[in-house]
């Protein structure tokens, strides 16, 4: 049909992004070039290019069961057996793969829990490619029977593809652990650990 016919040719002609030269003026708003060099797409805002970020590169992973340490002051991979969210973003006992590099924010929370009055020491850290991250430990202190404590930090990294990340932690006493509550009646139940990661640029 005409119709047909019609779809056919525009697809045929449709225009492709033009390429940002290097002498490109970013002069009127709302001008898209495709990047070359950098490999996405820009847009003209306020005098300058900025990129467009590209779908995918989102993850969010929970664990909904209590998270124990076999042995005192040993480090351990922290796994994710509830992933509502994966879109270019990979996960497996714990390693997260990226499978496109750029920029991400990456938020982590843990529930720390002690069943003695004795002081306890956890410690979390992420570990990159293998490599435990200099600077990066979140050192948290509980000393109460039953007492239970939330801590959590976001962060920005840099990873190129198929760079890898892990949540470690560790503690002192096998008598704490990263708790998960069971729901209530009027409240729904608390998970050991979260992890929420976004790609914000490339």
């Amino acid at each position: 049909t005409w119709a047909n016919r019609l779809s056919k040719y525009l697809d045929q002609v449709r225009s492709l992004l033009q390429y940002k030269t290097n002498d490109a003026k970013a002069t009127q708003d709302g001008v898209i070039l495709y990047d070359p060099i950098n490999e996405y797409p820009v847009v003209s805002v306020n005098g300058t290019f900025r990129q467009v970020v590209l779908s995918d590169g989102k993850f969010s992973g929970i664990s909904t069961s209590n998270i124990t340490a076999a042995l005192a002051n040993t480090a351990y991979t922290i796994e994710w057996d509830s992933i509502p969210l994966a879109e270019g973003i990979t996960e497996s006992n714990g390693v997260i793969t990226f499978q496109e590099a750029g920029v991400y924010m990456i938020s982590f929370s843990a529930q720390l829990y002690s069943d003695s009055s004795s002081q306890k020491t956890f410690w979390f850290f992420p570990r990159v490619n293998g490599v435990d991250v200099d600077g990066s430990t979140i050192k948290a202190v509980i000393s109460e029977n039953s007492e239970t404590k939330v801590m959590s930090r976001a962060s920005l990294f840099t990873f190129s593809e198929n760079d890898t990340i892990e949540a470690m932690w560790a503690v002192d006493s096998t008598s704490a652990w990263l708790n998960a509550a069971s729901s209530e009646s009027f409240a729904p139940s608390a998970p050991a650990a979260t992890i929420s990661i976004v790609r914000i640029c490339r």
